[in-house]
């Protein structure tokens, strides 16, 4: 009786299992449909932008400035056992602009826009709000889930971006105190080595990484159940889901993109 248990339970974990992998596939495929599809809730993508862009620019600051420092704290040593303290303004520009900019920002926004997202909808879904909007005659997935994907799908590349140049600076900031470099030269030799192929792999993740965020955080909240406990499972499950993807986008895409290189 027990192994008919045990394989009865384990046949009902595989069936949730793909049943939710289904509904995730459904899920993207309707939103890839959705959003060419007028009409277009342009005001609500532009406070969708606000909301994931602007109010995550000061932990962004931040997070950059103390990445850009640390890591070139610790960079300094090694660089200095070699005689190669020179080159570490080319080796942080590398690091940050290629790798931890967009990945610092993704791991952000998964934490603090993905779960904001998930959280919201999922109070929506459990008040019934989303299906008084189906009744009122709008459309509660093109006016809530379309916008607020196409949002993290902007704003995060936006972001990675500052990020990238706000790390730069922390990172001079350390050069500065150690050597007194310029800025204008400390800038010079950071890009020295990065390629236009450095630039639009980390365009790329970064879209990817928006992308991730926001249909995985309007996924979880727009099946949300089990009341107020199923909302903050909901938001666990957005924020760990995202963060788990966005690492395994980052192998993925520098598998291709170092393919590309040494074609």
């Amino acid at each position: 009786m027990k192994t008919i248990a045990k394989k009865y339970l384990f046949s009902k974990r595989m069936d949730s299992y793909l049943e939710g992998y289904y509904k995730g596939y459904r899920f993207c495929l309707r939103f890839f449909k959705e959003a060419f599809i007028p009409p277009f809730h342009w005001r609500e993508i532009i406070n969708q932008c606000f909301e994931v862009g602007l109010k995550s620019l000061s932990l962004i600051t931040l997070t950059g400035f103390i990445v850009g420092i640390v890591f070139t704290k610790q960079s300094r040593p090694s660089l200095e056992t070699f005689g190669a303290v020179s080159w570490l303004p080319s080796l942080i520009g590398i690091a940050i602009v290629r790798a931890l900019g967009p990945l610092v920002t993704a791991l952000i926004c998964a934490g603090k826009v993905g779960s904001s997202i998930s959280a919201e909808l999922g109070s929506m879904k459990v008040t019934e709000q989303i299906e008084a909007m189906e009744v009122s005659a709008i459309n509660p997935f093109k006016y809530l889930v379309v916008s607020r994907v196409l949002a993290t799908t902007i704003s995060v590349p936006i972001l990675a971006l500052y990020c990238s140049f706000i790390g730069l600076l922390g990172s001079y900031y350390n050069v500065y105190s150690e050597e007194a470099t310029s800025l204008a030269i400390f800038y010079k030799n950071a890009f020295s080595n990065i390629s236009f192929l450095d630039i639009f792999s980390s365009s790329v993740k970064s879209i990817v990484y928006g992308f991730t965020i926001g249909i995985i955080g309007c996924y979880k909240g727009y099946y949300a159940s089990q009341g107020t406990r199923g909302v903050g499972k909901a938001t666990n499950q957005a924020v760990v889901l995202s963060m788990f993807l966005i690492f395994f986008e980052e192998v993925v895409i520098v598998q291709i993109v170092n393919w590309i290189r040494y074609f």
